[in-house]
């Protein structure tokens, strides 16, 4: 089969290099020529571990880039995987999806069965509008010469090729018998794990092994679309009851993460997801909880607890901003250091990070921010030209003269920083730890006044948790 993938994002280059390395004939498109360039050059168009290597193994043999929509005339699956940005009242904008509709329709070859897969993030419905847009623009009809399908991504940034290749689970939504027979056949590989030969020339995937095979689900097309925003929407759920519980145990002098340890070992509950944090952000969790909220609100059956779940998170943003003004007493004429400004640590991806609206905060509070991030401050800067931030070409140097500094994303390098240096470099030795990242370090011991969440219990003498053998 011809694979075409629309888009040459998060999504769409991670989707088209899968099925390129897996031997399929894949072309990216994207209406961005430098995006194009890049790809075509054997590069990637944004920073994901491991992705580079996979395009340089197959690109100009099974991969391919293009600004033109003429492979999809040749191809027997086209997915799309452009952005859905959220428009102010939490709805999403549909323009990307509208306007690749468009093309798509343009470039269809009459006398070939196509199947087009919505791989975005897409409200319930979606798929009816897609279909509706390509029949209007070519006068082909739907389950005939061309059939929707959603197929939605569950990536996540900086694990992303780990994720579509090791999925916990494929979802395919579809009314149509033909196209399902051949999405079957697309994740043949996916599902069984063969033909991973490119992969394991990059990368080691021997303790890959073991991992349980996927499950591919089938339902159909609204159930599909559904299970991604209710996926997301969980899991921010479980993100803000932990903060909050993170922000209770400040108050009464328990452990937050002692208290997460204990709860995951409930089998009801996992452990995954329990992690204290400054709150969650990024491209994908506001936005998905915006446009759930604003659907529940539209059919007249609101999610509370999602509602709940969104404010408690913009609580946890101020909680953060609160511990760094009382530590410090004031933040007037202060000078502040933020260590990261992606929403998670391996990716470049900036968008809606919790560190721009702390940084906001921060600043409308009367500090100056110097901050850095190994792969996103680029993106960063670009998405909010109207912070008023020195951005340091290292971590070590966000310290200088600092009064304080604080933690927001847990990039790995962080830990090796020379910690008797960056204190020497700072007016007062004030550090907020929003990941109880660096806990291990003893930073206390060097002279940091070291401040975690949710883990008042540190700093005085308590028994170490730990599991007994009886």
């Amino acid at each position: 089969m011809n694979i075409t993938c629309i888009g040459a994002g998060y999504v769409g280059s991670v989707t088209g290099t899968a099925f390129a390395a897996l031997g399929y004939k894949t072309t990216i498109i994207d209406i961005d020529p430098a995006k194009v360039e890049v790809l075509t050059s054997g590069r990637s168009p944004i920073y994901e571990p491991v992705l580079e290597l996979l395009i340089s193994k197959t690109i100009g043999k099974t991969l391919f880039a293009s600004t033109s929509y003429a492979s999809v005339r040749h191809s027997d699956i086209v997915f799309i995987g452009v952005g859905t940005p959220s428009k102010e009242n939490g709805n999403v904008d549909l323009t990307y999806i509208e306007l690749a509709a468009q093309k798509i329709a343009k470039h269809l070859n009459p006398f070939q069965f196509t199947v087009i897969v919505n791989k975005s993030t897409v409200p319930v419905g979606t798929t009816n509008l897609v279909a509706s847009i390509i029949e209007e623009y070519s006068t082909l009809k739907n389950n005939e010469h061309f059939a929707i399908v959603s197929n939605p991504e569950f990536l996540r940034e900086g694990y992303a090729v780990e994720d579509v290749f090791y999925p916990d689970r494929v979802v395919v939504g579809s009314d149509n018998q033909l196209a399902s027979d051949m999405m079957r056949e697309l994740y043949t590989s996916i599902v069984a794990r063969e033909n991973y030969g490119i992969l394991s020339s990059v990368v080691d995937i021997r303790d890959k092994k073991l991992t349980p095979l996927p499950t591919y689900y089938e339902t159909d097309i609204r159930s599909a679309e559904m299970i991604k925003y209710a996926s997301n929407a969980f899991l921010a759920v479980k993100i803000s009851y932990i903060n909050e519980v993170a922000r209770l145990s400040d108050a009464l002098g328990a452990n937050a993460l002692d208290v997460a340890k204990g709860m995951g070992m409930d089998s009801r509950i996992g452990d995954k997801f329990l992690d204290v944090s400054c709150g969650w952000s990024g491209s994908c969790f506001p936005k998905d909880t915006a446009e759930f909220l604003y659907t529940s609100q539209v059919e007249n059956q609101e999610l509370s607890i999602v509602k709940s779940a969104i404010a408690s998170n913009k609580e946890m943003h101020h909680y953060c901003v609160d511990k760094v003004e009382r530590a410090l007493g004031s933040l007037q004429g202060r000078k502040i250091g933020i260590l990261g400004l992606t929403f998670k640590p391996n990716t470049d991806d900036a968008r809606n990070t919790q560190a721009s609206y702390i940084i906001e905060k921060l600043i409308e509070k009367g500090a100056t921010i110097q901050a850095h991030d190994p792969q996103g401050a680029k993106m960063f800067q670009n998405l909010n030209g109207d912070l008023k931030v020195d951005y340091c070409a290292s971590g070590k140097d966000v310290f200088d003269q600092a009064d304080g500094v604080v933690l927001l994303t847990h990039w790995e390098e962080y830990k090796y920083l020379n910690w008797e240096l960056t204190i020497a470099q700072m007016s007062h030795p004030y550090l907020l730890d929003t990941r109880n990242f660096l806990r291990e370090l003893n930073l206390s011991a060097h002279g940091y006044r070291y401040e975690g969440v949710g883990t008042s219990t540190e700093h005085r003498v308590s028994p170490s948790p730990q599991t007994v053998s009886l």
